[in-house]
C-alpha cells in the first residue's frame, strides 16, 4: 500500500455538487445559472402547489357542484355479528359500555356510535351506544339484553 493508490470506502466520499454564486472568476456567477429576470430568478421562489404557469389550474377549471351539510352527524356503525364474535372471544363483557367499544378499536373517542343489525346475537348483552337501528334494538332486546341510548 502506498499514498498515491489509497482511495476511500464505497460510498464515504461524495462528489461534491457545482458551487454556485461565487463570483463571475468561476465561471458559475453572475446569475448563478438562474437565467434572467423573472420570478424562478429571485430569492424566496416557491410554486405553489398546483400552480400550471399562468394557466387556469385544475382544481379552479374543474366544475363544483353537490351540497354538504355542515350539521350532519357521521356515526360509526357496529353490526350485531361483531359484537357477538368480540363476546365469543371474551374480548366484550355482559355489559358493552361507549369506553368498551373504544378501547377494542371499533370507534375513536370522539365518534358517534350506531349499533347496526346485521347478524344475529345470542349474547344477553346490556349495549350502551348513540343510536341503534330498530331492527338491533329487537334483536338485542329479544335475547334478554338492554340498548341504552347516551
Amino acid at each position: 500500500m502506498k499514498l498515491h493508490n489509497i482511495k476511500p470506502a464505497e460510498g464515504a466520499a461524495k462528489k461534491a455538487g457545482k458551487i454556485i454564486g461565487r463570483g463571475q472568476g468561476t465561471g458559475k456567477g453572475g446569475t448563478s445559472t438562474r437565467g434572467h429576470k423573472g420570478a424562478k430568478s429571485r430569492s424566496g421562489y416557491s410554486k405553489k402547489i398546483g400552480f400550471e404557469g399562468g394557466q387556469m389550474p385544475l382544481q379552479r377549471r374543474v366544475p363544483k357542484f353537490g351540497f354538504t351539510n355542515i350539521n350532519r352527524k357521521e356515526y360509526v356503525g357496529i353490526n350485531l355479528d361483531t359484537i357477538q364474535s368480540y363476546v365469543d372471544a371474551n374480548r366484550f363483557g355482559s355489559d358493552i359500555s361507549f369506553e368498551d367499544f373504544v378501547n377494542q378499536g371499533l370507534a375513536g373517542k370522539n365518534d358517534l356510535i350506531k349499533v347496526l343489525g346485521r347478524g344475529e346475537l345470542s349474547a344477553k348483552v346490556k349495549v350502551t351506544a348513540h343510536k341503534f337501528t330498530a331492527s338491533a334494538q329487537e334483536a338485542i332486546t329479544k335475547t334478554g339484553g338492554e340498548a341504552v341510548t347516551i
